[in-house]
């Protein structure tokens, strides 16, 4: 049994010639200056006569400018990566214009992501060789996984990072295997000292990866800031280390969530979780850190795009539902509830683990929103705007629906 198709990345590790490093790092450089000249463009003609310029006016913009002595260097690289950077800023301004994003920013050579974008005329792909077009020699990749049989890749994205590795990325059309059916629904509470907690009592303890190479990280850290912005080769070095030490912790952190969330989404058919702000929880400086390194919106979207997969449902419960002051077995409110409070006792005589108790009334909360469609959410009572922490909060007399269904 498998589900419609869907469009899957498959990621590979490569190792370029000296000749092709050279090529897609002027390709990365021809993409990022066509990009903000694009966005320089699109301000100024925003900005002074109010016209909104579109693709296709960047797409001839992109013609006059190469044929310019200043910027002749432009026809050297492939023209797909630069028209498909053009795409990306029309999306990007079609977000804010939509208000699902800020205004486009310029790429800074230093800090922005190093990659290019290739569609099916801008490379080859035959018999599992794969060739960027002004490109002699097909990318030697490492195949970690096999692509869907059958499948021809629709655009291709080769990056580098911080840590000087290169990759590539392949988008295919693919048909994911739905593992057995299961009527199986848990809910998480998302923590710090426990990543998440379940609703059947489990805990699943926090890595903390970036605590683990905290030290490493402030040793490669002093190093780079010591070393002088005209030294270059022994500057570039050590930025090279510092990216290692962020891509060891990515890479652990990456696995280890892409572990979890597989499982939860096997074991379960409905996952119901918190809808946190997690942008705003990052305002308290005491638990930024903390916040940051458990990662909890790359594990709420994992969990989203492999429940869409593999069939599974996915259930958001607002943030505002008191889910740890409320009793999970007799239902009776709490008036206040400390974070330091990690065990309590309801009235009724149950002890509750806080953590485990959130969770089922997580669970609860969002099994009614999927039945019904309907649930509780409380109004915000908290003074002065949002707050930066995990809320909790007294319902009102007047309550209106609170969750709502996310697949």
């Amino acid at each position: 049994m498998a589900t419609t198709h869907v469009k899957r990345a498959f990621k590979y590790r490569f190792y370029p010639t000296d000749a092709q490093a050279a090529e897609l790092s002027r390709t990365f450089g021809c993409v990022r200056k066509v990009y903000n000249m694009a966005l320089a463009a699109r301000t100024e003609a925003w900005t002074l006569r109010r016209e909104r310029v579109n693709y296709n006016a960047t797409s001839a913009m992109l013609t006059g400018w190469k044929k310019t002595e200043e910027l002749a260097y432009l026809c050297e690289v492939s023209s797909v990566p630069l028209q498909q950077t053009l795409r990306h800023l029309q999306g990007a301004f079609g977000n804010f214009w939509a208000k699902r994003a800020k205004y486009p920013t310029f790429k800074s050579r230093k800090r922005s992501r190093r990659s290019a974008e290739y569609t099916t005329s801008g490379f080859r792909f035959r018999d599992g060789r794969l060739t960027l077009a002004k490109m002699d020699q097909p990318l030697d990749i490492v195949w970690s996984r096999p692509i869907p049989r059958g499948a021809s890749p629709s655009t291709v994205t080769v990056s580098q990072d911080a840590a000087g590795r290169w990759f590539v990325s392949m988008l295919c059309d693919d048909r994911p295997a739905v593992p057995g059916a299961v009527n199986a629904a848990v809910g998480i509470d998302a923590g710090i000292t426990s990543l998440v907690t379940l609703s059947t009592g489990e805990r699943i303890t926090n890595p903390r990866y970036e605590r683990k190479d905290r030290e490493r990280l402030a040793r490669a850290q002093r190093a780079l800031s010591r070393k002088a912005e005209g030294d270059g080769s022994n500057r570039a070095k050590a930025r090279l280390r510092v990216g290692r030490v962020y891509a060891r912790i990515a890479d652990r952190r990456r696995d280890f969530l892409h572990k979890l969330t597989t499982r939860l989404v096997r074991e379960n058919q409905t996952i119901v979780i918190e809808d946190l702000t997690v942008r705003n929880m990052l305002k308290n400086r005491k638990l930024a850190r903390a916040i940051s390194d458990s990662s909890w919106t790359e594990l709420r979207s994992m969990l989203e795009y492999k429940a869409d997969w593999y069939g599974r449902e996915v259930v958001t419960v607002d943030r505002w539902f008191p889910s740890s002051k409320l009793c999970s077995t007799c239902g009776t409110l709490q008036s206040r509830m400390p974070l330091n409070v990690r065990e309590w006792t309801c009235a009724c005589g149950t002890t509750h683990d806080r953590d485990v108790n959130a969770a089922r009334n997580i669970l609860a909360a969002g099994l009614a929103v999927a039945a019904c469609g309907d649930g509780v959410r409380p109004q915000r009572s908290t003074p002065g705007g949002q707050s930066s922490v995990k809320q909790e909060v007294v319902p009102p007399p007047r309550t209106r629906a609170a969750a709502r269904p996310r697949g």
